[in-house]
């Protein structure tokens, strides 16, 4: 553990001194486009944050190579390169997105190609789901959902990227509660070791999150861009399949573990899933209201759930805090409910369960009840 630790210390810091860097270089040269008419800022915020979270996340890779106590991940470098390369293409393209605007299409493509490097190239696939012993079917099958799965979060992450601090905070949530859940289950699993991939992502990306945090925080000196939050969602993803997709489903049998027969052999998947499931919410309903209006399911528009909590009355940072209350509520209900799985019925879930209703209902009450209800005025559109 004090070498996650120090691996999370170390990209913090590195990530908070090139994000310095990049905030004064982007001043210094005028590095940031107008206000357009779906920003909740009124001022022009330089939008490269995500170069300097990016390096910070290459040195924390060199740094890792390093030391001893990371080389069984470096013994098949394979997989590490591949997320690198992946990770490499996206911040490209996204640094590219946020100085001139791509065309949608563009950045779809660009994330097919990312995640495709990742699968074939460094083959992590979801192979199996820890369900039942429940395998996929075909390579293809297996290649066709890995990619997909990558593509979706990476997308869901860049879709609530619309508040100060909102996507740096939710991340540092969703990945501490993931390197908790990873750790705990390569201990369940009986490996010899407990540094692996999924565990040294999300420590990597916690350290990136806490650096960038404070530039972030409202009112913003500096964004990540698209080039940050779709960098966030492609190293969340790949996690998630470097440990759900490659644990051998017959580890996690139920009877083996001690775990009741219906949910406990759920939570491994349900877990990856739920650290990201406000995003995903985010992304799903954004998709759906777009194509029922005839538009692309990419079309920007001031309609995700940060725009609606601050129509309510929210505050820029209140509407942040309830999002991070909800990430945390329903990530620690379900890492709760996973640790108690090890005891019998009805003890193990109990915990988790309480812990997520009461949670549930407070972060109801704070939604829809704001402490303090304003008019929000009309964003600023882009100067002629």
């Amino acid at each position: 553990m004090k070498q996650y630790l120090l691996l999370v210390l170390f990209t913090a810091v590195v990530t908070f001194v090139l994000t310095w860097a990049v905030w004064r270089l982007s001043l210094r040269f005028k590095l940031y486009p107008g206000i357009r008419e779906r920003d909740v800022h009124k001022t022009p915020t330089p939008r490269l944050g995500g170069v300097a979270m990016f390096l910070a996340v290459a040195a924390a890779f060199l740094f890792s190579s390093q030391q001893p106590f990371f080389s069984v991940i470096w013994a098949n470098p394979g997989p590490v390169l591949a997320v690198l390369g992946a990770t490499l293409v996206i911040v490209l393209v996204g640094v590219a997105d946020d100085l001139w605007d791509l065309d949608w299409m563009i950045k779809l493509g660009a994330q097919f190609v990312a995640a495709g490097i990742i699968t074939l190239l460094g083959g992590l696939q979801i192979l199996s789901l820890p369900i039942g012993g429940l395998t996929v079917g075909s390579g293809w099958m297996s290649f066709t959902l890995t990619v997909f799965a990558i593509v979706i979060v990476m997308n869901a992450v860049n879709f609530i990227d619309g508040l100060d601090g909102l996507v740096a905070g939710v991340c540092l949530i969703a990945n501490g509660v993931f390197f908790a859940y990873s750790y705990l289950l390569v201990r369940d699993t009986g490996a010899s070791t407990y540094f692996n991939l999924a565990s040294f992502l999300a420590a990597v990306l916690i350290g990136a999150c806490i650096g960038f945090l404070p530039f972030n925080w409202n009112p913003a000196k500096i964004f990540m861009g698209d080039a940050g939050a779709l960098m966030l969602g492609l190293l969340m993803a790949s996690s998630a399949v470097a440990i759900t997709g490659q644990i051998d489903p017959a580890v996690l049998d139920p009877e083996q573990l001690g775990r009741s027969q219906l949910l406990g052999a759920f939570i491994p998947i349900l877990l990856p899933v739920v650290v990201v499931l406000l995003p995903l919410l985010d992304f799903g309903l954004a998709i759906i209201r777009r194509m029922r209006a005839g538009k692309s399911p990419f079309s920007p528009d001031r309609k995700h759930l940060h725009h609606r909590m601050l129509d309510m009355g929210h505050s820029d940072r209140d509407a942040v805090l309830i999002f991070y209350a909800w990430t945390a509520v329903v990530g620690f209900s379900f890492l709760l409910m996973y640790i108690g799985t090890g005891q019998s019925w009805p003890g193990d879930y109990a915990l988790g369960v309480v812990f997520g209703v009461v949670g549930v209902a407070a972060c109801l009450v704070l939604t829809f009840l704001p402490s303090r209800r304003q008019a929000r005025p009309a964003p600023l559109k882009e100067p002629a």
